[in-house]
């Protein structure tokens, strides 16, 4: 049995493990990624490594079996108490954090290494980004320069896919977001059936608030539907830091390209790339993060703290 440290002062919901404690928690789970697995699961501008993945990446997959053995035998009991089948829903992990803080490489990851558990799972991954109002519609509301704000996503419709999908029903389709078009694609779908595991990964999927309209205050959340939730938190200078990194990346590569939507920026010079990246992060990225997404940090039942170099430093995981 591992020793955990606990160095809180007061009471907390979280028992807060370092890098080492949790790693410890890995226990004989074996690592079936390879580096040139992690090749294509790596985020823009993150050095991801197979050590890495092991210390913290392998016990947190250790972690969601558990998680998901448990709910199986929940459903189980239900089913005995029932006295009949209902059908089994999927098991869903809400993946939350900032722009640029690499959700979408840990969503990424998890999906990877789940589908390599013994029992072979389907895991399904969908990024909130597809349901963002389309640019015609963000441009009809003045919403452009608030992009990724709450009030720019459709919450309903993620909330009607959502519930369906945990409804058990054959085929639920949602909606696919070019980064290149940075657009929401009217063509094009991603169809989700049945999977086992499904990973939702958006900037505030953890929220709960009111309507930004004002009218009402919704009676379901996204988060309602996740049997398990994780926040990726940084240092916001931090963070900040790798977005300019990001930026200027996408500069020479992706803004480079004549159908991308930020083509505008390829040929900045690295000072007018620099001021650019960072009137975007401290006018929209910055104000969302601390506004909308970093208060949602706490609802979440795990939260991965990250350092300056973007590897896992301590881990908090929230007490039953």
């Amino acid at each position: 049995m591992t020793n955990i440290t606990h160095r809180e002062n007061k009471p907390s919901l979280f028992i807060s493990l370092n890098r080492e404690e949790w790693e410890a928690l890995r226990d004989s789970t074996p690592l079936t990624l390879t580096e040139q697995d992690l090749e294509s699961l790596r985020g823009l501008g993150e050095h991801l490594s197979l050590k890495e993945t092991a210390q913290i990446y392998m016990p947190l997959s250790r972690l969601l079996r558990l998680y998901v053995e448990a709910n199986n035998n929940l459903y189980k009991a239900t089913q005995t108490f029932l006295g009949k089948s209902t059908g089994k829903v999927p098991f869903i992990i809400g993946i939350a954090g900032s722009v640029a803080v690499g959700k979408s490489t840990t969503a990424r990851i998890l999906q990877a290494l789940i589908a390599r558990w013994p029992e072979r799972p389907k895991v399904d991954l969908v990024t909130t980004d597809g349901f963002l109002y389309p640019n015609r519609v963000l441009l009809e509301r003045g919403l452009m320069q608030r992009k990724g704000f709450p009030e720019s996503y459709d919450i309903r419709r993620l909330i009607r896919f959502l519930s369906d999908v945990k409804s058990g029903r054959e085929e639920v389709a949602a909606p696919v977001y070019s980064h290149l078009a940075y657009d929401v694609l009217q063509d094009e779908q991603q169809i989700v059936r049945q999977p086992d595991i499904m990973i939702v990964e958006g900037l505030n999927v953890l929220q709960v608030t009111a309507d930004p309209s004002g009218k009402r205050r919704p009676q379901v959340f996204v988060s309602d539907f996740f049997d398990f939730s994780i926040y990726v938190d940084a240092d916001i200078n931090h963070i900040s830091q790798w977005y300019l990194n990001r930026f200027r990346m996408l500069r020479d590569t992706a803004f480079q390209k004549p159908e991308s939507y930020f083509n505008r920026y390829a040929n900045l010079s690295d000072e007018e790339a620099d001021a650019v990246a960072m009137k975007f992060w401290r006018e929209i990225n910055e104000v969302n993060l601390l506004n909308n997404i970093l208060p949602t940090r706490s609802r979440a039942d795990l939260i991965l703290v990250k350092g300056p170099d973007h590897s896992v430093q301590q881990v908090k995981l929230r007490r039953l």
